[in-house]
């Protein structure tokens, strides 16, 4: 795209009007007592989150978190020019300028000029709207940056991410500053490279931030604002994640809005809170199912030979993810909201009785047990001798065998436990083992030699 002399001169033109609004406003904003006082505030030598900047200017103010929001909101709008960039404006106006002579020469040069000196302005206004890098212009200057990677360092919300941004310019800072006035030598080199790796670093914590959440229409960035919000604070309301947004999504929806879009994403409710469930939860709940029982669930039977599964969560987001897995499982039995004994945080339990379920259950899950697959493999023997094996003569011997060995799994970790006093010499362990029934059972059933 050739870029003429009159839509050169009108550039300028808007530039210098630019330049005039820029001061106009510059100089109503610095009549406010409260935007000076802002600036004051977060202008600091420490770096905070977008949150605590938040609640830092909502307690000094005594306003709520969209009222403070609008108060941080002060990163200009990005400059298009007859559709392009200003760095993109620029270039085209000096490819054009070669092909000029004379008056019309120096007027496009003044043009240039006139528009440089706006962005430089424009560049600098960004900076000093971006609180927490405020304090480390000087060594940013340094840094090889552009209008959009000033926007990826607005978009920064959490401290990690600024810290990690920080932490390169003040290498760069402190590398520069060693460096000042000294002979070139080994250690001016070694400063060199320093500064050369704080630039690098720097450019890393840049590339950190996504540029598809630059591109990605507001739709999808709301979604996808949403969805991690509710996976880093599980059991949030919508208005809970509606004061978390950023002002652009702040400002076009409200609460009701963020409750009908949740609908859309893979997120379990529970009274007004959302929990992000696991994905395994519905992409394999096998995988999952023996997960959760290897870290928080059991695998036993009673005195009375009765298999018994269940999974154990505690308080509204265990509660959640019970009723959840209840539904991806399909079967077993529901309790919530039990009194603990400890008198502490409600239990909520999934329990799998009937010896069928007890069957299909652990048959689901037996190759993904990483802890209790002993346990699952020892009920899934009995269920079978239960089932069609009980007047055989190792029925009742087998049984004592089990009930010991399931006793053995579920305490083997315990030091101390008194082995004797439930009747188990470790040294019959391994006996016991060997002593399994299946094949047994598999020869039997393939000759048709099943007892009645």
């Amino acid at each position: 795209m050739s870029l003429t002399v009159e839509e050169a001169g009108e550039a300028e033109e808007q530039f210098r009007r630019i330049k005039e609004l820029a001061q106009q406003e510059e100089e109503i904003l610095d009549d406010l007592p409260e935007n000076i006082e802002v600036k004051k505030l977060l202008v600091t030598d420490y770096v905070m989150s977008e949150v605590d900047e938040l609640a830092l200017v909502s307690k000094t103010y005594s306003i709520n978190a969209s009222e403070a929001r609008k108060m941080l909101d002060v990163f200009p709008k990005q400059y298009i020019i007859h559709e392009q960039t200003v760095p993109e404006l620029v270039k085209k106006m000096r490819s054009n300028r070669r092909e000029l002579k004379g008056s019309l020469r120096e007027n496009m040069s003044k043009a240039i000029d006139v528009v440089i000196d706006a962005y430089s302005e424009h560049l600098e206004k960004s900076i000093d709207s971006i609180f927490w890098l405020a304090p480390y212009k000087q060594p940013f200057r340094k840094m090889r940056f552009t209008e959009k990677d000033l926007s990826r360092l607005n978009k920064m919300k959490d401290i990690e991410s600024r810290r990690g941004i920080v932490d390169s310019l003040c290498k760069y800072w402190e590398a520069e500053l060693d460096r000042e006035g000294m002979a070139y030598s080994k250690e001016y080199s070694r400063l060199s490279k320093e500064m050369s790796q704080a630039k690098k670093e720097f450019r890393e914590c840049l590339k950190a931030v996504k540029t598809q959440t630059l591109n990605k229409s507001k739709k999808e960035r709301q979604l996808e604002f949403i969805e991690n919000t509710i996976t880093k604070h599980q059991g949030i309301t919508a208005k809970g994640i509606h004061e978390k947004m950023p002002v652009d999504m702040f400002n076009i929806t409200n609460p009701n809005m963020i409750s009908k879009t949740i609908r859309k994403l893979d997120v379990a409710s529970h009274n007004g809170s959302y929990y992000k469930v696991p994905s395994l939860i519905k992409k394999n709940i096998w995988a999952y199912t023996a997960a959760f029982i290897d870290s928080d669930g059991y695998i036993t039977l009673d005195r009375n030979m009765n298999p018994r599964v269940g999974l154990v969560a505690t308080g509204e987001r265990g509660k959640v993810f019970m009723k959840e897995m209840h539904k991806s499982i399909g079967f077993g039995r529901m309790h919530l909201d039990q009194k603990s004994p400890q008198d502490t945080r409600l239990i909520n339990r999934l329990n799998f009785y009937s010896q069928a379920d007890v069957s299909e259950l652990l048959t689901k899950c037996l190759p993904h047990f990483r802890l209790k697959k002993g346990n699952a493999e020892l009920l899934l023997e009995l269920i079978r001798m239960k089932k069609s094996y009980k007047k055989a003569d190792w029925y009742k011997s087998r049984c004592d065998e089990i009930f010991k060995l399931m006793k053995w799994e579920n305490h083997k970790d315990h030091v101390g436990f008194d082995w004797l006093k439930e009747g188990i010499y470790l040294d019959d362990i391994q006996k016991y083992k060997d002593n399994c029934k299946m094949s047994v059972m598999d020869e039997l059933e393939n000759i048709g030699g099943i007892l009645a």
